[in-house]
């Protein structure tokens, strides 16, 4: 079983780099798809209210034998449920549905910035930290200037920003920013849901290495220091994604993934989305 690494946050919590997502699997097929993950080496689930599924999540984590402190678990506020007492509202019925006591990472799922109402959560969200409810507090989908405008009047740093980040779309200045602020990255649809891997450059890496396209950019974030959490509901794939601590990408290999960035987003913009 392979060792994933972990990556130190900004309040000294460590989150495994490669965890597993769960977005757009039914709630009756994902217990069976965590409980793979599972098996195959992840301790790291990623899950959303608005997916639907955190039933399912805790029930593969709750028959999995699994110590508590062995798990990492994050899951997300939805916008509807934005503003201070709803934040609280949504929060707890979240932990229900995952029959945790605690979850190690907690995201406001999108800035929604027409409705500016994410300082208001935050602001919940800083007390369910202070509670001993939430380990880790973060954001996801957020720009510079939603980043910006959080942390005015807020001494409580995101430990991470969950963004969509690939080759296609590498958000460069807002990696840097996080740098700069010691917000780690956290890629979602890591892998374009497959639009990139096609790609020359991807192709030629991967028949060097004896590895899959899917691997090498996998692979590629890791190097670059981001955490990522692909997705998958077949057993093969749950296994090809966290097979890559064989391999090392070169200089070389990470200069032509960069070359590749093109502003490809396969989600929504987060300065337009409300």
């Amino acid at each position: 079983m392979p060792t994933v690494p972990s990556v130190a946050l900004n309040n000294g919590v460590e989150i495994p780099q490669l965890g597993f997502g769960v977005f757009q699997v039914p709630d009756d097929e994902t217990a069976a798809a965590v409980s793979a993950a599972l098996q195959a080496g992840y301790r790291s689930i990623d899950t959303a209210a608005v997916y639907g599924n955190e039933a399912g999540v805790g029930a593969a984590l709750a028959a999995s034998g699994i110590a508590r402190d062995e798990l990492f678990v994050t899951t997300k506020l939805w916008n509807a449920d934005q503003g201070h007492d709803s934040t609280l509202r949504a929060f707890h019925a979240s932990l229900a549905k995952l029959g945790l006591e605690y979850v190690d990472l907690y995201l406001v799922h999108w800035p929604t910035p027409a409705r500016d109402l994410y300082r208001d959560s935050w602001r919940a969200i800083e007390k369910l930290v202070a509670d001993g409810r939430i380990r880790a507090a973060g954001v996801s989908n957020f720009q510079p200037a939603h980043l910006r405008r959080l942390l005015e009047g807020s001494s409580l740093v995101p430990a991470v920003n969950q963004i969509e980040l690939h080759p296609g779309l590498q958000q460069r200045e807002l990696r840097a920013l996080h740098a700069d602020l010691g917000i780690v990255t956290e890629a979602w649809s890591p892998l374009a849901q497959g639009a990139v891997l096609a790609e020359p450059a991807l192709t030629e890496i991967a028949g060097r290495h004896g590895r899959s396209p899917a691997q090498v950019v996998l692979r590629w974030h890791l190097q670059l220091g981001n955490v990522v959490i692909p997705k998958s509901v077949m057993p093969a794939r749950i296994h090809e994604n966290i097979d890559l601590f064989g391999f090392v990408l070169s200089d070389e290999e990470m200069t032509a993934i960069a070359a590749l960035d093109r502003g490809l987003r396969t989600g929504p913009d987060p300065d337009t989305l409300n």
